[in-house]
């Protein structure tokens, strides 16, 4: 099959991660799978343009806002695949909540992260109970092996001695609903007290006004630095070689970078909201905080309690490998998609 798939395809963000990983999938079935940024569009009268001309039999995308309001009235089958902040967020505007309803009515399927994400979906819209699916998030990690951690430690300026190095990583999108500005200022107290913890916030800069307020405040904030962008490669060796890695995030569909943390051996603080508590299991898998109060006292329980630290890693890598299989995530997009037929 020839197959569209829709997606927000800003380099480097959760989405166009996932995106490239279904298509990988879809390609190894023998399909021929076309990514497009869904920010290219205005209407589904272009979609219905682009699939006539480009010969397309379905289409997939992933936000059933933001990618599935341009399949409204599709010619082609389709199927969809949600975001996260489209079921847990657009569902409160009730113009959202209207045209997402219609677009899920029309879907041949729906794919949904978490058992959580399938439920409020069924709350709002019960006649799609049973076209929704769970499959979580599939998980493969290619840490560089040529990343320069010491370079990297440079350029931002962050002191190299890395025995007495606490550097934790928050890696997100610099938006407002990820929410880096949270922490900010009580680890910069932290820092002044212990100048061994950094935080450094990595990420593109998917809203360039919040991602310059983000820059003026971390600028008067010391032991908080705002870090060049990686590609995925080199990122990961990074999140490999870090403290912790950190979420604090608003809302959370499943955070990929939480899980591949987890398969990299790093100790995850994430806040305590559905989309993270979904996948860590406090004290066990990871550690959830409330506060930014919260999140400095179990920081420093993290650093202070190395058997803890190495419990946390080893439950946190066993979780990824049983519930997170690239292998069974694979399976079921490519059996998904032969509804589209």
């Amino acid at each position: 099959m020839r197959l569209l798939l829709l997606a927000c395809l800003r380099a480097r963000t959760g989405n166009a991660t996932t995106a490239a990983r279904i298509q990988n999938h879809l390609h190894a079935a023998g399909h021929v799978c076309v990514l497009k940024d869904a920010f290219m569009y205005e209407s589904p009268a272009e979609i219905a343009n682009l699939t006539s001309t480009e010969k397309f039999d379905a289409a997939l995308a992933i936000h059933l806002y933001k990618g599935g309001r341009l399949l409204q009235g599709s010619r082609i089958p389709f199927g969809i695949i949600f975001g996260g902040t489209d079921v847990n967020e657009d569902t409160k505007c009730k113009e959202k909540l209207q045209v997402m309803g219609a677009v899920l009515e029309e879907a041949r399927f729906a794919v949904a992260f978490t058992v959580e994400m399938k439920e409020l979906a069924a709350a709002e819209w019960p006649d799609a109970r049973k076209k929704i699916y769970v499959q979580s998030q599939g998980i493969k990690t290619t840490p560089s092996e040529t990343f320069d951690w010491y370079r990297f430690l440079q350029n931002a300026d962050i002191p190299t001695d890395t025995d007495s190095l606490h550097l934790f990583l928050l890696v997100c999108g610099l938006r407002k609903v990820k929410d880096p500005l949270y922490l900010v200022e009580v680890f910069s107290d932290w820092h002044r007290e212990d100048p061994s913890v950094h935080l450094g916030i990595i990420g593109p800069a998917v809203d360039p006004v919040f991602t310059s307020e983000v820059k003026e405040k971390v600028k008067r904030a010391p032991g908080v630095h705002v870090l060049q962008e990686l590609p995925q490669e080199e990122l990961h060796a990074a999140v490999s070689r870090c403290c912790a890695l950190v979420n604090s995030s608003i809302s959370e569909g499943m955070s990929a970078a939480i899980l591949e943390a987890m398969d990299l051996d790093t100790p995850v603080l994430a806040r305590d909201i559905p989309g993270n508590a979904a996948i860590i299991k406090h004290k066990e898998t990871g550690l959830l905080f409330s506060s930014p109060q919260e999140f400095v006292v179990l920081s420093k329980s993290l650093i202070n309690d190395p058997i803890m630290e190495r419990e946390i890693i080893t439950k946190a890598k066993d979780y990824v490998k049983k519930h997170h299989s690239w292998e069974g995530e694979r399976k079921t997009y490519q059996d998904l998609v032969l509804r589209l037929q």
